[in-house]
This record gives C-alpha cells, sequence and structure tokens, in this order.
C-alpha cells in the first residue's frame, strides 16, 4: 500500500515526502498480518483470539533481530485501533484490506495514542511512571491507548516493579507491546501477565522466494543462486536479508548474480569449498593448501572459508543421519548430490572429528596475526588426521594380519581393552572384598525358656552371634554394616600379622588414627554379639590392601605394555598412551578388586 492511498484522519499525520529513496527493509515492511512471512501460528492464535473477543491486556514478542518483533506491534496495534471513515468496523479486526483512520500514523509510529519508547535509553523508574500517570487518561481518537516497548529486557529491576501493577490492572482502554531479544532477562512476573508469542527464524526458502518477490517488484534480474546466498547469510532475519539485497543491488549495478554476492560476503564458490572438503577427506595436503591459496588470492577471508567448511561438515552429518535434508532448495546442487556423496561413504566419527577440528580451528584463524598461515595449519592437521585410521581399524587390521600374538593368560582381552589412544589417566582401585570370598555366617543364638524373665523394654535386645572366618570375610562384613571409614582403615592402614576368630592382630600404618584400634575393637563386639580383641603387633605383618592392589595393577600394566598387539598399536599412533586397563569377564583377577594375599599370587 502506498503511501498516496493513506486516507487522512484524526490520528494521522502527512505522509512522507516522495521522491527520497527509501531502502528495501523499510518500503517492503509488512503493515498487516497477510504480510507476514513464516509466523502463521502466531497470526492464526491472534485472529481467534479477535474472533472471540479475548483480547489480552499484554503481550510480549521474543526473537532474534530482525525477524518482526517491531513490526508486529505495530500491526497489533493497527488491528486493535482499526476504523473506517464509514463506521462499519466496530472492534478489533485482523482483517484490515485498506488503510484506516489511523493507519499511516501507526505504521509511520507518529501516532498521538500509540505510544513506542525504547526501553534501552529509556530504563528508569521516572519513565515508568510516566507511562503510569498517562495510561489512566483516555486515548484522544483512537479506541485503544497502545503501549509499545522496544527491548524491554533493558528495564532496570526497578522500573519492572513499578509497572507491575498496572501491567496487571490496565485501564480497559490501554494495552501493552512488548519486543525483546532476551526473554529470559524479563522477569517471570512481568511474563506472567503477558500473551507471549515466540516468533521463529524463516525458513530459507521462504525467503528466497520472499526476495524474489521483491526483485520482481522492483524491476531487478536476480539470479536463484545468488539469493540462496543471501538468505542463508541472513539467518532467518528478514530485515537481514532485504539490507543483503539492498547492498547486492548496489554491489552488482546491474543483474545480481551469484558470484557478486559472494565477492560481496567474502565468500568463497559453494562447489569450490566442497572440492576442498574432499581433498581433506582424502588426505591430499598438496591439493588443499593449493585450493585455499586460490581461494584466498581472489578474496575469500580464511575464517570464512573455515566456517563454510564446517557447515558443510554439519550438512553432510545431517544428511548422513536425515536424508531428507538434502531437499533444502537453498543449497546448490553440487552441494546435495556430492553432499549425499559422502555422507554415504564417510563415518560419523570422522565428520566429527572434523567439525570439531574446524570449530577450533575458527578461533585460531581470527585470533592470529596472520590468518592464512593459521588455516594452512588446521587444513594440515585435518588431512593427516582423515588419513588415519580408527583404532578399532589398526587393531583389526594387526589381528588379521598376525601383527600381535594374544597375550598369555587372558593378557589379549586387556591389551585389546588398552590400545585406544586415550590419555593417561591415574588409576584408583576399588577396594572391595572379593566376590567368592564367603559371607560372614550367622549363628542363632539358642532361644529362650518359656520361663524366661520377660526382657525389659530399656534393654537391648540379644544380637545373633556371628562367626568370621578370614581377613577378607572381615573385610566383607564391615563394608555389609556400610561403615566407610572403618571399611578404608582396614583396607589402608591396616597390616594384617594373625587372624583368628574373635581376634585381630594386626601393624598400623603412619597414617592410621590414634583410636582405629579402640574402635575397631568396639564396633566388632558390637556388630558380631561376641567379644573380640584387637592388639598391635611388633612385627610387620602382611602388605596392606591398597599396596596390594597397588602391585597387582602394576603388574597388569607391564603386561599389558608388553604384548605384541599393545606394542604395535603404540607404534602405529606416536604419542598414543595406555590408559586405564579393564578387563574382561572371563579375568576374574584384577577386575574383583582386592583378595587375599595368597589368592593373589596364585591369580597373578
Amino acid at each position: 500500500m502506498s503511501d498516496a492511498e493513506s486516507p487522512k484522519g484524526p490520528g494521522s499525520a502527512p505522509a512522507e515526502p516522495a521522491g527520497g529513496y527509501r531502502v528495501l527493509a523499510r518500503k517492503y515492511r509488512p503493515a498487516s498480518f497477510e504480510d507476514l512471512i513464516g509466523q502463521e501460528a502466531m497470526v492464526r492464535t491472534i485472529s481467534n483470539a479477535f474472533e472471540s473477543g479475548r483480547i489480552p491486556q499484554a503481550w510480549i514478542l521474543t526473537g532474534v533481530r530482525g525477524v518482526g518483533k517491531t513490526t508486529t506491534a505495530r500491526i497489533l496495534a493497527r488491528a486493535l485501533n482499526y476504523e473506517l471513515p464509514d463506521g462499519s468496523v466496530k472492534g478489533p479486526t485482523i482483517h484490515m484490506p485498506v488503510m484506516g483512520i489511523h493507519d499511516q500514523a501507526i505504521i509511520d509510529s507518529r501516532h498521538i495514542d500509540v505510544l513506542e519508547m525504547d526501553a534501552a535509553s529509556h530504563n528508569s523508574v521516572d519513565d515508568v511512571r510516566q507511562i503510569n500517570d498517562a495510561v489512566r487518561y483516555a486515548p484522544v481518537s483512537a479506541r485503544y491507548k497502545v503501549y509499545i516497548l522496544d527491548e524491554v529486557h533493558m528495564l532496570s529491576g526497578a522500573a519492572f516493579n513499578a509497572l507491575l501493577k498496572t501491567l496487571e490492572e490496565p485501564p480497559p482502554h490501554a494495552k501493552f507491546i512488548f519486543a525483546t531479544t532476551e526473554i529470559r532477562k524479563v522477569p517471570v512476573t512481568v511474563l506472567s501477565r503477558c500473551q507471549r508469542f515466540d516468533l521463529r527464524r524463516v525458513d530459507a526458502d521462504v525467503l528466497i522466494a520472499h526476495l524474489a518477490g521483491i526483485a520482481a517488484k522492483e524491476g531487478i534480474e536476480a539470479e536463484q543462486g545468488a539469493l540462496a546466498l543471501i538468505a542463508r547469510a541472513a539467518e532467518g532475519s528478514v530485515r537481514d536479508s532485504l539490507s543483503l539485497m539492498d547492498q547486492a543491488i548496489a554491489h552488482a549495478a546491474g543483474p545480481v548474480r551469484a558470484e557478486d554476492v559472494r565477492q560481496m560476503l567474502g565468500l568463497a564458490d559453494r562447489v569450490r569449498i566442497v572440492d576442498l572438503f574432499e581433498a581433506l577427506m582424502k588426505g591430499d595436503i598438496a591439493a588443499a593448501l593449493t585450493e585455499l591459496r586460490a581461494q584466498y588470492d581472489i578474496g575469500a577471508d580464511p575464517a570464512v572459508v573455515l566456517s563454510d567448511l564446517a557447515e558443510f561438515s554439519h550438512f553432510v552429518t545431517r544428511m548422513k543421519v536425515v536424508p531428507s535434508v538434502g531437499d533444502d532448495v537453498s543449497l546448490s546442487e553440487a552441494e546435495r548430490v556430492r553432499g549425499r556423496a559422502f555422507a554415504q561413504q564417510l563415518s560419523l566419527r570422522v565428520l566429527s572429528r572434523t567439525w570439531q577440528m574446524l570449530l577450533k580451528g575458527i578461533g585460531e584463524v581470527q585470533s592470529s596475526g596472520r590468518p592464512v598461515a593459521a588455516a594452512e595449519m588446521v587444513l594440515v592437521r585435518i588431512a593427516y588426521a582423515a588419513d588415519l585410521p580408527t583404532p578399532d581399524d589398526v587393531v583389526r587390521s594387526l589381528t588379521d594380519s598376525g601383527g600381535g600374538a594374544p597375550a598369555r593368560g587372558g593378557g589379549g582381552g586387556a591389551g585389546a581393552a588398552a590400545a585406544a589412544p586415550v590419555a593417561s589417566q591415574n588409576y584408583a582401585p576399588r577396594f572391595e572384598a572379593p566376590r567368592g570370598a564367603p559371607r560372614a555366617q550367622v549363628v542363632a543364638s539358642q532361644p529362650m525358656a518359656s520361663n524366661a524373665p520377660a526382657v525389659r523394654r530399656d534393654e537391648p535386645e540379644a544380637q545373633p552371634t556371628v562367626a568370621i572366618k578370614s581377613f577378607a570375610e572381615l573385610i566383607a562384613f564391615v563394608a555389609d554394616k556400610r561403615d566407610i571409614n572403618a571399611k578404608m582403615a582396614l583396607e589402608r592402614d591396616v597390616r594384617l600379622v594373625r587372624f583368628e576368630d574373635g581376634q585381630l592382630e594386626i601393624a598400623l600404618m603412619p597414617s592410621a588414627p590414634k583410636s582405629l584400634v579402640h574402635e575397631l575393637q568396639q564396633k566388632l563386639s558390637t556388630w558380631t554379639g561376641r567379644r573380640w580383641i584387637v592388639v598391635i603387633s611388633k612385627e610387620q605383618g602382611e602388605r596392606t590392601l591398597r599396596e596390594q592392589a597397588n602391585d597387582r595393577q602394576a603388574a597388569l600394566r607391564q603386561e599389558v605394555l608388553q604384548d605384541p598387539l599393545v606394542q604395535a598399536v603404540l607404534k602405529k599412533f606416536p604419542g598414543a598412551k595406555v590408559g586405564e586397563i579393564t578387563q574382561t569377564a572371563d579375568e576374574p583377577h584384577a577386575d574383583e578388586g582386592l583378595a587375599a594375599p595368597s589368592d593373589t599370587e596364585e591369580d597373578d
């Protein structure tokens, strides 16, 4: 609708003088709900609310920049105050086929009853108090007073608090419309008083069709590929896409071609990006570096090249998981066809590794004083890594070719598990009694005679006696009692000298608590229902259970490192280290936790 078609009315002002150039983002700003693109869910909700008369007192619109929050707020204000000179429209409506009495002034943001305030620069309590004072008065000419607060999240906490009461119980003639890009910064107390709409990013195919329609209206010839590049660069923002379209028209000074848009945005040719990706996946470092230099020489930014590579890696990964992604019309034919081929050939592990290296490399290039050199080193790393087989492939190839014999005594299983080139980790052994160790046997005490005196309520009931036959069985018994401190003390601070049921002779480590002996004796007597004697011996005793576990782990690691298969893998991956060693179910001696000293010697 042109300015000349807007009728003059009580809320109108003179139209903008003709002849001056208006940028596309302003010239083609939507003036009605029919003009909005990509927001069908919001339009349907508002339409139903208007038709049923269930109009809230406040709305809050959220979304990324340029998606149409302020424009939607003005359209809402227009719909609330839509009137025709003949008086045929009696209330709010979303159907606005012609310009109404107040419409042009509202669209131009100069209507006296529709107040727009930028909360970024008017965020104090005094600014909100002015709204609270003015909201009480009836509108001058329109049906409603409408307050539009843009970037409402910038209001101070005190300003939000000052607004709450008015927002919850506004006069019947007042409506509030808030817009924000940071919905999480808006207090919940404000959100709960508003009807919320999340304006979604506009899909690339919708943006391309929108740009094509504007180009036709402007009489500009534009290639489909150029529009696709603009839509992709806009990332779902209509305003950004129109601004880029304006820039592309000026840059091309004629038909808008894809090559012109690439030069304007500093983008590399998408086909050349795919060629570069292919060279990297083949491990052809020379071809990759040559292609990067060629793109750099024609003006491509090295960081943008890596970003395009990361975007294509992400696209191939998505196509591998969801093949229908390849139907996106914003993609070139080369991207769709060759991307599908890459998705079939490359594994998710390779694609994920490439994505991670590119993501890290982009930051290196952006912070480097020599970006092209930094980009070349990133490509070298990716090409080198792409040519390396995975650890599973190495183990499989070495096994198939007879590269190593299985380790004796079940060591092959442990060696295979340790072959992955992971960072070395400190081994934290589990101090537990062996799974095969017998649990303490509970011997029921003799039942009391029927004529025995009744037990008084304040006396503890008789505990069943417990027989414990070995030190390992004692550890298991203490673990069952869930006394972590006692269990850890027995494993870490106690050297066993002699063990008998009811008597424990030990030597203590320097780290042992001074009250350990007394506490052990008291707890064991209470738990077993019989007297226990714990004494300190002058003999050295056996090694502690922790020391025994460390010895077994050290011996197992040495056995694994001597395995031919593990040595072959370490040689294949320079710098790789054997991390934590785990064993399969048929190798019980190290996976079972701590065992008695005699059992340990037999297992090793």
